[in-house]
């Protein structure tokens, strides 16, 4: 060893939060691996080796915590490098090679190629790899050979973390590290959403508000104006360390984007939806979109905010252009309810000022862009004329409720249905238990040599297998009457919004939005109207006369 030249030392520290938090190991294993891969641990390994050198001198140490190996963007190492570039370091020690870099590729260029440029030495010690005194062997061979584990067990964890979050995910559990604007994590269980009660409010008020036809602009206006928290500000004023994609400024208001990202969201009905994005491979940090059918859902997985008939005429409006009116916040009471019936486009709403009289009328979209078909030209007034005649007829057609609920309500769910769906879960119950009995009794039976150990483990394995089968059919019926139940309180609130609706005072946007599936418009001011409902109607009429 050169004694003569006196070493600027880096000492350089790394531990990742995968291998902190890894369940696939055995318990025992996993907790002596941090430990000798602690923080604290590779430090005295580093002084103590640089104490029992005297041509090195500790310069500074380097400690990116919580960083993974794969890539190299990390804040410390590129201090390091910075500072080797001015001509302070020129020697870097780590405890093994696993520290610097899992990355193979990259690893072994900075050690083959750009350390020797720089005039660095590279020491990893418990690999008792010294740049100084390595061989031809050692640095062509046995130097590659390591760097390619390290990349494996890398790659290693990803695919097991992978698989872990998967599993999670079909099971119905939450894995992001922050709730949903309107839920909180159960104190109890992470994996959890519970509501929190303030956001979920305002959750409500953003779908009352879209469906009495405000804007996105409109409503995030509203929420500003009211000096309702972002949902960024919210997570942080509660303590949280939230960050985001989104975020632009230093304090965060209401978007027309952040609105509309709600407004989207089945989380609040419910139902959990899951892995709509993955990361393009272990070395890449980018994440990509997956198609939906790959997306994964658990529905009724907790309690809903928004009910689902809510959800679904919230998507209904989004799906056609339902901006709001010149210069108003929300848009008028038909928006995304009339189409033109020949071309199917919607109709588009026209003001028109003659001798200080304002006349209202609807026109085919089409036909206002000069791109063909006719005008279908419909004044507001009368449109409002023939709906609320057609409502009233609808109403009076429903009006028996005795005869009409009830025999909507016998199409609905059976308690009974449910009676049978528990019976079954309870047989199922038994049965598991037996088979927990069976294998409960076979390590008795090995030691009084009844049975053979190979007997006795075959027999352990089928009664295994039986139970787990026995669990999963529990589970399935469990899942079948939540989904029973969940249905049932979604057709009594589908009721009591009929019932409601048949007493029609006047037309109003959420009449109209509950009631009405769509209305389309023909020349000579033809109307049709697609009702709500419409199929549910046709089967009691159907029951009631056969």
């Amino acid at each position: 060893m050169n004694t003569e030249k006196l070493y600027s030392v880096a000492v350089y520290l790394r531990l990742s939060r995968d291998e902190m938090t890894l369940k696939n190991k055995d318990k025992q294993e996993r907790n002596n691996r941090t430990e000798s891969n602690s923080i604290c641990f590779q430090r005295e390994l580093a002084y103590s080796f640089i104490r029992n050198n005297k041509d090195m001198k500790l310069f500074d140490t380097y400690i990116d915590d919580g960083h993974s190996g794969v890539d190299f963007d990390r804040p410390a190492f590129k201090r390091m490098i910075h500072d080797i570039k001015a001509g302070l370091v020129n020697c870097i020690i780590v405890k093994d090679l696993s520290r610097f870099g899992r990355d193979y590729i990259e690893t072994g260029r900075f050690i083959q190629k750009i350390f020797p440029m720089l005039n660095v030495r590279f020491i990893a010690i418990n690999d008792s790899f010294d740049t100084l005194t390595a061989d031809f062997n050692e640095t062509s061979v046995v130097l590659p050979v390591k760097n390619f584990v390290n990349d494996s067990y890398c790659r290693d964890i990803s695919w097991k973390v992978k698989s872990q979050q998967k599993v999670k995910r079909e099971n119905g559990e939450f894995i992001g590290a922050f709730a949903v604007y309107g839920y909180k994590k159960d104190k109890e269980n992470k994996n959890l959403l519970v509501i929190d009660e303030y956001a979920a409010k305002i959750v409500q008020n953003i779908f009352a508000w879209k469906l009495e036809g405000y804007s996105f602009g409109a409503i995030a206006d509203k929420l500003n104006a009211q000096g309702i928290l972002s949902p960024m500000e919210y997570k942080k004023s509660k303590g949280e360390n939230f960050q985001t994609g989104f975020y632009t400024k230093n304090i965060t208001k209401w978007s027309a984007m952040a609105v509309k990202r709600i407004l989207v969201n089945e989380v609040y009905t419910g139902n959990l939806v899951q892995g709509k994005s993955e990361k393009i491979n272990y070395k890449v940090k980018k994440s990509i979109m997956k198609p939906k059918n790959e997306w994964i859902c658990v529905k009724n997985t907790h309690q809903p905010i928004i009910c689902m008939e809510d959800f679904k005429n919230v998507q209904k409006l989004l799906s056609t252009d339902s901006r709001a009116i010149q210069g108003q916040k929300n848009s008028h009471i038909f928006s995304g309810l009339l189409f033109c019936g020949d071309c199917m486009e919607t109709m588009t709403r026209r003001v028109n000022h003659y001798h200080g009289k304002k006349t209202i009328y609807f026109i085919c979209q089409k036909n206002n862009k000069g791109q063909g078909c006719s005008r279908h030209s419909m004044k507001e007034e009368q449109l409002k004329a023939i709906i609320y005649k057609c409502l009233k007829v609808q109403a009076l057609i429903m009006v028996d409720k005795r005869n009409v609920f009830d025999a909507i309500k016998e199409l609905k769910v059976d308690a009974q249905q449910m009676v049978s769906y528990d019976r079954e879960r309870s047989r199922l119950k038994k049965e598991q238990e037996k088979y927990f009995d069976l294998k409960d009794h076979l390590y008795q039976d090995w030691k009084e040599g009844i049975l053979s150990k190979e007997d006795f483990l075959d027999l352990k394995k089928i009664y295994k297998e039986k139970y787990t089968g026995f669990q999963k059919m529990i589970e399935q019926q469990e899942r079948r009457i939540q989904e029973l139940f969940c249905e049932n309180l979604a057709s009594n609130e589908q009721l009591e919004k009929l019932k409601t609706e048949t007493a029609l005072i006047e037309i109003n946007r959420e009449v109209l939005i509950h009631f009405i599936e769509r209305i389309i418009v023909y020349e000579n001011k033809r109307l049709c109207i697609e009702f709500r409902y419409q199929e549910l109607f046709d089967k009691v009429i159907l029951a009631k006369y056969q």
